[in-house]
């Protein structure tokens, strides 16, 4: 990776990254297709970001946010290639990573990516992006939970998120209280951590696995849908293979993406 400052933009190279494959498949909700690329935020920072083949623009960003915010955000700082080659040991793996190229992972907030994957159970990607997206037009922004601590089941309901909505005021409590210590969290070994977020009513375990792979860069944790569990029963009925451990996230990434196109060929 390299970049370069021309004012207002910063000019990105960069051969593992694909916009598609990355800002539309699922990890985040706050992305829309916008003029020749996707504009979005992190957290309450936009920014509208166009390119392909290796060398991008993110438009009007100044170099101290690029490195303070987007160069983790798009987790500039781990070498793709050399993960794909590790991952290749494996046949599966190295058709999933040929598949889609570009694929990487996003470093997300962990407030914002537990309210999302709540949002999330049950549900698909336009429905949930029309969620968040009346969220934050409601509070100008994404709200932070001291914003949303006064919300009911029943103040939320102009989220049109249905039973999702006890969950988050569940979420808003537990975390206010400090019963709920996602900091604390993000540094506990991987099966606690999950257990720590399943005390919020309505996250499960895929919902968990989630928010710690998105929200807290938790690479170990590997997030079950059905899709992933097709992909398992299909090609590992003996177990996810050694050449992914410790980056089970980052691999399930490729592999979710490889098997909901492949479908049943």
């Amino acid at each position: 990776m390299r970049y370069e400052v021309r004012s207002p933009d910063i000019i990105l190279y960069e051969d593992d990254f694909d916009l598609d494959e990355t800002l539309d498949c699922g990890q985040a909700f706050r992305w829309e297709k916008f003029k020749d690329g996707y504009q979005g935020y992190y957290v309450n920072k936009y920014l509208y970001i166009s390119g392909s083949g290796g060398r991008f623009v993110l438009h009007e960003t100044t170099e101290d946010d690029f490195l303070k915010i987007w160069f983790e955000y798009f987790d500039l700082g781990r070498d793709y290639s050399a993960l794909k080659s590790t991952y290749s040991c494996d046949e599966t793996m190295k058709n999933a990573c040929l598949f889609a190229k570009g694929i990487r992972l996003l470093k997300q907030d962990k407030w914002e990516a537990l309210c999302s994957f709540i949002i999330s159970q049950n549900n698909n990607i336009p429905r949930i992006k029309g969620i968040i997206g009346r969220l934050c037009e409601h509070y100008g922004g994404f709200p932070t939970p001291l914003q949303m601590k006064d919300e009911t089941p029943e103040s939320l309901e102009f989220l049109r998120s249905g039973f999702r909505a006890k969950y988050l005021c569940d979420a808003v409590k537990r975390v206010l209280s400090g019963e709920t210590d996602l900091e604390a969290i993000s540094k506990m070994p991987v099966d606690d951590a999950r257990k720590a977020l399943e005390q919020i009513k309505g996250v499960g375990p895929k919902v968990a696995d989630c928010v710690l792979l998105y929200g807290m860069n938790r690479v170990d944790a590997f997030p079950r849908d059905v899709w992933i569990k097709r992909a398992e029963q299909r090609f590992y009925p003996n177990g996810l293979p050694d050449c992914i451990k410790g980056t089970e996230g980052i691999a399930q990434q490729f592999l979710f993406h490889y098997i909901r196109n492949i479908g049943n060929q």
